[in-house]
């Protein structure tokens, strides 16, 4: 199963928009940009992502992609134990 990154339109102030660019090359991930993820707080004050459902936020955007790739491994880690 391919991990779904979302990304919210009105984060990309904070530069989530080359990241998103960036995971939306690798064919292994989908990779989704919404008007609104409805985490408003967290969208206004760091950027962030969803990844399978579960919000990612850093303080900058290469924590953040260091956070996510962190995540992803996590998910691959799982699906390595229950054999899928």
């Amino acid at each position: 199963m391919r991990p779904i990154i979302e990304f919210c339109t009105n984060n990309m102030h904070h530069g989530t928009d080359k990241l998103m660019k960036q995971l939306e090359a690798n064919l292994d991930y989908d990779v989704i940009e919404y008007g609104c993820l409805g985490n408003c707080g967290e969208c206004y004050m760091f950027p962030y992502a969803l990844v399978n459902g579960e919000i990612v936020v850093a303080a900058n955007v290469d924590e953040l992609q260091q956070r996510i790739d962190h995540k992803l491994k996590e998910i691959e880690a799982m699906f390595d134990l229950l054999g899928e």
